[in-house]
């Protein structure tokens, strides 16, 4: 992208803006992990809840195990800030699946065909320790990290394969197809 995604504009404001916005129709307690706290805080609500991430660059991961060192939640919402395109009620039928997933299954994860979401998906508090496993290993992929544990794949029709749509270019934020 060249730049911070997160403060990139769509449709007016900071993509982390949007994402944080949807985030907070469907949970009580929406944080944002980051190293670098200063560069959100002119965008986000003073109430906003920050958690520090200590290793920047080491991938998304490594993030989410930071994560879960600082909330106590039994899930936790996973969303990317190049996701300007979230949808609330799609997020809230997800929501409601959380209490019938069987205790074994550490994550509630959309997919294509043989390709994971990771970056909006939700993943329970006892999948800590086998992030801390994966990592301590060296690994860092999110695909090898789910395929090694129990997910409950979430279907991919139309209107998800939209909403999953990430910015990685900023000629992406100009595609016609993108726009509503």
């Amino acid at each position: 992208m060249g730049t911070d995604k997160a403060l990139v504009n769509y449709q007016g404001k900071p993509m982390l803006l949007s994402v944080y916005q949807v985030a907070a129709e469907c949970t009580q307690q929406v944080y944002i992990l980051t190293p670098w706290i200063e560069h959100y805080q002119n965008i986000l609500p003073l109430n906003c809840n920050y958690l520090v991430e200590t290793q920047p660059g080491k991938g998304p991961v490594n993030g989410l195990s930071e994560g879960f060192e600082q909330i106590s939640a039994d899930w936790i919402l996973l969303l990317a800030c190049d996701l300007p395109l979230l949808d609330v009620e799609i997020i809230q039928s997800w929501i409601k699946k959380l209490s019938t997933i069987p205790t074994s299954t550490l994550a509630l994860v959309p997919q294509r065909s043989d390709i994971w979401e990771p970056m909006c998906g939700f993943y329970r508090k006892e999948v800590k320790t086998e992030l801390d496993s994966f990592l301590k290993s060296g690994k860092h992929s999110f695909q090898e990290f789910l395929s090694g544990i129990e997910v409950e794949a979430l279907t991919v029709d139309k209107k998800v394969d939209l909403m999953l749509f990430n910015c990685n270019y900023p000629e992406d934020l100009e595609n016609k197809n993108i726009n509503p």
